[in-house]
């Protein structure tokens, strides 16, 4: 197999040294080249496009920092692979999550001291995240067969078939204006790009809450809830435990904790925030948010999956199709960052329709309509 070619930009020789050593382990990978800033990577690569498959990208930067080095690469048009290494510090989560929007892949956070760095977490999160911004599946090696599904129109349901018992899909019910609706979107790698595509196009009447559950560490979601806020007539803002859902609200799941939702005073519902272990290896995660609702009382529910890594939110899906009346989005092969959340998704047979990014905010307004 090919060797895919790697470029580090990282102003730390150290760091560089600690990068070229991990990626170097393994077979699948060559750094061919490396810069100590911005500035020179972008000489590098506006000289010669196309010459790397990926980057490895800084943040803070002498001479062109990580933002004003992606800024200039999308001025040239230039299809970019790039994968932030960036501190996990909340002071770098702006930064971060502005690389996102410019369409970086995703990020790792960099270790606080050499220590860490020389840790076989870190050397697993770089390698693996590398494996899936380069096309591969996680430590095989091996190019991902994704199945890629025609557009499938409204109610029209295509399982896909296989040895097991197939899937049986409750049809969605229209229910009355009145009912109790709720809206709960997972994604992850690639999301904070398409969220972007979807928040911003809801409008601030919408006629129930919103849950977004973004695989995503501490000290990034209250950003990225910010900036979102921002760009968004609905009002967009980082889970709270013990907060009661309101309709024309947008509440992102707080990185690195667990999300579920509960039944409060009367009939309404509340968010419970906390600190327990991951599941699948992720905080938050979706499963679980989904999972909450089983015993809930709301008659329509709108369940959102998006570009990311795995297969999150499928399996809470399957069992709220059991007992609930449910409508499922799934986002197409073809505009997903990664096609795996999705995928899965779809494979199980649970899509009421997979749609291109730019069309999942109207489909969601046209379930569950505004006030």
């Amino acid at each position: 197999m090919k060797q895919k070619k790697i470029l580090i930009i990282d102003d730390s020789a150290l760091m560089r040294r600690v990068l070229s050593d991990i990626i170097s382990s393994d077979d699948r990978f060559i750094v061919c080249d490396m810069a100590s800033n911005g500035l020179e990577a972008y000489d590098k690569i506006s000289q010669n496009p196309g010459q790397y498959d990926i980057v490895l990208l800084d943040i803070n930067m002498p001479k062109m920092n990580g933002i004003e080095f992606m800024e200039g690469i999308n001025r040239l048009k230039l299809k970019l692979t790039v994968v932030i290494v960036s501190t996990i510090a909340v002071e770098g989560a702006t930064e971060t999550i502005r690389l996102l929007e410019l369409g970086a892949f995703d990020f790792v956070t960099k270790p606080n001291s050499f220590v860490e760095a020389k840790t076989n977490v870190f050397h697993d999160k770089v390698l693996k995240c590398l494996s899936y911004a380069a096309g591969l599946e996680g430590s095989g090696g091996r190019k991902s067969s994704a199945v890629v599904p025609p557009k499938l129109e409204r109610n029209e349901i295509k399982p896909v078939i296989s040895a097991r018992a197939p899937l049986v899909r409750k049809p969605h019910k229209t229910v009355r204006k009145d009912a109790s609706k709720l809206i709960v979107l997972a994604c992850s790698t690639g999301g904070p790009k398409a969220l972007q595509q979807v928040v911003p196009k809801l409008p601030g009447n919408l006629d129930a809450p919103m849950v977004i559950v973004q695989h995503m560490p501490s000290g990034f979601t209250e950003t990225l809830a910010s900036r979102l806020d921002d760009l968004s007539e609905i009002t967009v803002k980082e889970a709270a435990d013990g907060e009661c859902l309101k309709k024309g609200t947008v509440y992102i799941a707080k990185g690195g904790s667990q999300l579920r939702i509960k039944k409060g005073a009367a009939s309404s519902y509340v968010l419970s925030v906390t600190n327990e272990p991951a599941r699948n290896g992720l905080k938050p995660c979706a499963d679980i948010t989904y999972e909450s609702l089983l015993d809930s009382d709301y008659e329509d529910i709108t369940c959102v999956v998006l570009t990311g890594m795995g297969g999150d939110g499928t399996a809470g899906i399957k069992q709220l199709n059991d007992k609930h009346n449910i409508y499922v989005i799934g986002q197409d092969a073809s505009t997903c960052t990664v096609y795996g959340m999705p995928r899965v998704l779809y494979e199980e047979g649970l899509a009421d329709v997979m749609l291109p990014l730019e069309e999942v905010a109207g489909e969601i307004i046209k379930n569950v309509g505004v006030r």
